[in-house]
């Protein structure tokens, strides 16, 4: 099945990720009926997600230059306990403002998934880079099965005093992302090499906007970053939008809910273990990411089109076997077009882009739903549509090596 074999360290830190994957996965189901819980409007549910979003985007890049100077593991450990915590805060919060603040918290400390992106391009070459990120993203992507079902069962768990039976999902999630910690401690080694300078300074810059802006006119790579923030925004516009969709104009229940995020994600992960390394070996990679996006755009379109669930079920499965695509192919390209002394920084960048997307889209996805639940997905669908026509104009400018080369 894979063209080549990848180191020990490679496994190590993907059975971390799909551990992580899984605690975050948990709260994806419940987030939007929790916040209901709290009396919350659409609008505010939707800022939830941006809050942390936008921490995320804050805090990615800082720890993504820090895994560059003091090394991945301790970069990677704190970010899996600040999820630990957050969970546990979000689990007990009484009001509003402790659930805004645990996810804050979250995604200050949430760069778990750029750092493990650094660990892998330390530990492989560039010809094993696409076919690692490929399998890492799978991998990760089958905490999307194993997530919302264990979100289900912990909602049938005795509750904790004080915690409510969606509360206790977030108790599960805190305790799996411990296990993450406590595997990391114990089994992944240092994978920054060791002729790089350790350093534990920071400079303002590291902190500012700026850089994150400016990253965006980087000869070709901003090009990337620009890619990667159009796709984000566009599926978490889908997001957000797919929820209050599926339970308020199909008429399901927040049960079938996570079923149906369990079927995308278990699609999704045999989509990435069997059909991307064949289409890698015949493609170009951005060949491939403008057609998943641009398939991607069309289920959008089409679901409020047909709003019937049988109609729903057949296009969530094309949209289920595209969506796992387009990140692992984008951080591939961006991997394969990077100084290995720069990985961690651009990754965390990147990352970045993606959390200033995830902040954007379900704000606007909170909007447009005002003007009704089948709005967002029109629109989205268009766009996406008009993101892959994009990805091929800048096809070019990028090396993107097929598996046979």
């Amino acid at each position: 099945m894979f063209q080549y074999k990848l180191p020990r360290q490679f496994w190590i830190i993907a059975t971390i990720a799909f551990v992580n994957s899984i605690s975050f996965t948990i709260i994806i189901p419940l987030l939007y009926p929790y916040a209901k819980q709290f009396a919350l409007s659409d609008l505010q549910a939707s800022l939830l997600t941006t809050a942390y979003a936008l921490a995320q985007f804050l805090g990615t890049p800082v720890l993504g230059k820090l895994s560059d100077r003091m090394g991945r593991k301790p970069i990677l450990i704190v970010s899996l306990l600040g999820t630990v915590l957050a969970n546990i805060l979000a689990s007990v919060s009484n009001t509003a403002l402790l659930l805004y603040l645990a996810r804050i918290f979250d995604g200050l400390t949430g760069a778990n998934n750029s750092v493990a992106s650094a660990v892998i391009s330390d530990i492989t070459t560039p010809e094993q880079r696409p076919q690692a990120f490929g399998i890492f993203a799978a991998i990760f992507r089958l905490g999307f099965v194993v997530g919302p079902a264990l979100s289900y069962v912990a909602q049938q768990l005795p509750t904790l005093p004080g915690i409510s039976p969606l509360g206790m999902s977030f108790v599960v999630a805190a305790v799996i992302a411990c296990f993450a910690v406590m595997l990391t401690l114990f089994f992944l080694p240092e994978t920054l090499p060791q002729s790089t300078p350790k350093s534990f300074k920071l400079s303002w810059q590291d902190f500012t906007f700026s850089k994150i802006a400016k990253s965006a006119t980087k000869p070709k790579l901003g090009k990337l970053f620009i890619l990667t923030f159009l796709s984000g925004a566009s599926f978490t516009i889908f997001t957000f939008a797919f929820q209050p969709f599926f339970l308020n104009v199909l008429d399901r229940n927040p049960k079938e809910l996570a079923i149906a995020f369990s079927l995308v994600g278990m699609l999704g992960f045999i989509s990435q273990v069997f059909a991307l390394e064949p289409l890698r070996n015949k493609f170009n990679l951005i060949d491939i990411l403008a057609m998943a996006l641009f398939i991607r755009g069309v289920t959008f379109f089409l679901m409020p089109t047909f709003p019937t669930i049988t109609a729903f079920a057949i296009i969530l499965a094309i949209f289920s076997l595209v969506n796992a695509f387009p990140m692992p192919l984008i951080e591939s390209i961006l991997s394969l077009n990077t100084k290995q002394q720069e990985q961690g920084e651009i990754l965390g960048i990147n990352a970045s882009y993606l959390s200033i997307a995830n902040a954007f889209g379900p704000f606007i996805s909170g909007l447009l739903v005002s003007f009704g639940y089948k709005m967002p997905l029109w629109l989205t669908g268009c766009l996406t549509m008009a993101i892959a026509w994009y990805a091929l104009g800048v096809k070019s400018e990028f090396k993107c090596y097929k598996q046979t080369e």
